[in-house]
């Protein structure tokens, strides 16, 4: 026997991930916010650098040195977005993301503009989840009330009139009887209530 398999520390950890989905999918969009944010910043230097280039005829982009990131989303701003995450369900992680690097790849905004766009994606991801929750729930209704009225229509179909009922007095018993019929509507059997 073995001193090391008394001692589980040399061991990989056999535990499952314990965040749940609506973490993940916070985690995962503010991720994405923070990296566009970074690459927008990065075009603006970008950009304000060619403007410099062009104003002055000199490239000094060599000298100078950027600081790591400047720009920051306020604590209050972030906590409103990740409030606006957690409304997203994880099956809509992905089609956020991707409308979200299509309207900066569309609209290549400055680098304050991206928490609005961001937030924008969110919204609009909100109302169709909500759109899309109504309609099940209105399918649902109609499924439900499909069913009760089905079943009254099985019940209302259970309950047949026999015509060959010897109570039942009809049209040709009138004829062969050489009776007078009374008043009715010729389509339909009379029906009498015998006690």
């Amino acid at each position: 026997m073995s001193l090391a398999s008394w001692f589980r520390w040399n061991e990989p950890p056999n535990r499952v991930s314990q965040r749940n989905p609506t973490e993940m999918v916070v985690e995962t969009l503010m991720m994405e916010l923070s990296w566009q944010t970074k690459q927008a910043e990065k075009q603006q230097r970008e950009r304000e650098n060619e403007y410099r280039k062009i104003k002055t005829g000199v490239d000094y982009g060599w000298l100078v040195s950027y600081p790591k990131q400047s720009y920051d989303i306020s604590p209050g701003e972030r906590l409103q977005l990740e409030d606006m995450c957690t409304k997203i369900h994880p099956s809509y992680c992905g089609p956020v993301i991707l409308r979200f690097r299509q309207l900066i790849a569309e609209y290549e905004p400055e680098v304050q503009e991206v928490s609005r766009l961001f937030r924008s994606v969110l919204q609009e991801a909100a109302e169709k989840i909500k759109e899309e929750e109504e309609a099940k729930k209105l399918a649902r209704q109609w499924n439900t009330r499909n069913k009760t009225s089905l079943s009254l229509a099985t019940f209302k179909s259970r309950s047949r009139i026999s015509p060959f009922i010897s109570d039942i007095k009809t049209i040709s018993e009138d004829v062969e009887r050489g009776t007078q019929p009374t008043r009715r509507v010729w389509s339909m059997p009379e029906f009498r209530n015998t006690k």
